[in-house]
């Protein structure tokens, strides 16, 4: 079966899902849903763009909906929303509120008898599965988990998000010497801000406060308090000129002893290294839908995620060939 998709949001993310369908046999993009005037918006491909207000009418016309919103004000309102009418996908990446946002959408996706899988990406998402790998396998040991350089999508849209800016980039920036002693076997004791920098590159509105401005993104919490915050105001050529890139990556690594006096140490490294942020994620959001509809047809209801669903639910391949040349 081809698998019908629909895309909430039309932004880096949105953007990516529509090229990372292109490149899935399996799958085509049905319809465009957005806050805009539809008829303003122009997209890359054949599919239909429809105001978000008359998403419901499309409720047996698309199999799964990927939401692209942000996770600062977006996607807590919008996913559970849409968990009731569709089988939805997000990749909400507030760490500290997972929890919260995974009851709110199970609910409203029993509601619906619909499947919603949230925290879909890199991190969280691909990071969570390899922390979680890696516990298993070495239960006495320290994780160690690390991002970029890179462009943080997430949180250079929670700085949009403040009032007085115009926009902005946020680069998360591993600290060398924190990164070689995660490497090295010997367990450091590292706090959140020893691990990171943050880095802001701002634009402001005209007449906005920027001591004001600075002072709301170093104090934002779950973002920006626990890290040391540098801020950049700057001109809208410049971040158009020197801050274009969506580049990132990170780093996962667990280090643990093994053997009757602990003798003997290992350490676990997954690593990614990211051109494009957006499609790269897009692309694990794309996958993850395929497992979506494959749950649904199974009669599975609520929430999920990337903890609870077996690899060869996002595979095209069939399990006979997955066993024959992934195995």
């Amino acid at each position: 079966m081809t698998i019908r998709i629909g895309i909430v949001g039309y932004g880096n993310l949105g953007r990516g899902v529509e090229n990372a369908v292109k490149q899935n046999p399996d799958t085509e993009l049905s319809v465009v849903f957005t806050r805009r005037d539809p008829a303003t918006l122009k997209i890359a491909s054949n599919a239909t763009v429809a105001s978000i207000n008359d998403a419901e009418a499309w409720k047996d016309k698309v199999d799964v909906l990927i939401m692209c919103g942000g996770s600062a004000t977006d996607l807590p309102v919008q996913t559970p929303k849409f968990a009731e009418m569709f089988n939805v996908i997000d990749s909400f990446d507030t760490h500290a509120k997972i929890p919260e946002h995974y009851e709110n959408v199970d609910k409203a996706a029993k509601k619906g008898c619909k499947i919603g899988i949230i925290s879909v990406g890199w991190d969280p998402g691909l990071f969570s599965l390899n922390r979680l790998y890696a516990n298993a396998i070495l239960p006495e040991g320290k994780d160690y988990t690390f991002w970029g350089k890179g462009v943080s999508q997430g949180h250079s849209d929670a700085i949009r998000r403040i009032p007085g800016v115009k926009n902005a980039k946020q680069y998360t920036i591993p600290v060398e010497a924190a990164l070689e002693g995660a490497r090295s076997g010997l367990n450091p004791e590292l706090s959140t801000r020893q691990k990171h920098t943050r880095e802001c590159f701002v634009v402001l509105e005209e007449g906005a406060d920027a001591a004001k401005v600075e002072e709301q993104i170093k104090t934002m919490p779950n973002y920006f308090a626990d890290y040391d915050t540098t801020v950049h105001f700057i001109s809208e050529e410049e971040l158009k000129r020197d801050h274009s890139g969506i580049a990132h990556g990170g780093f996962v690594i667990r280090s643990g002893k093994t053997g009757a006096n602990k003798e003997n140490t290992h350490v676990i490294e997954y690593s990614l290294k990211l051109d494009s942020n957006p499609e790269f994620t897009s692309s694990v959001l794309v996958a993850y839908a395929r497992a979506a509809v494959r749950l649904a047809q199974e009669g599975q209801t609520g929430c999920r995620t990337v903890f609870d669903i077996a690899p060869r639910y996002l595979c095209v391949q069939s399990n006979e060939e997955l066993r024959a040349h992934f195995l």
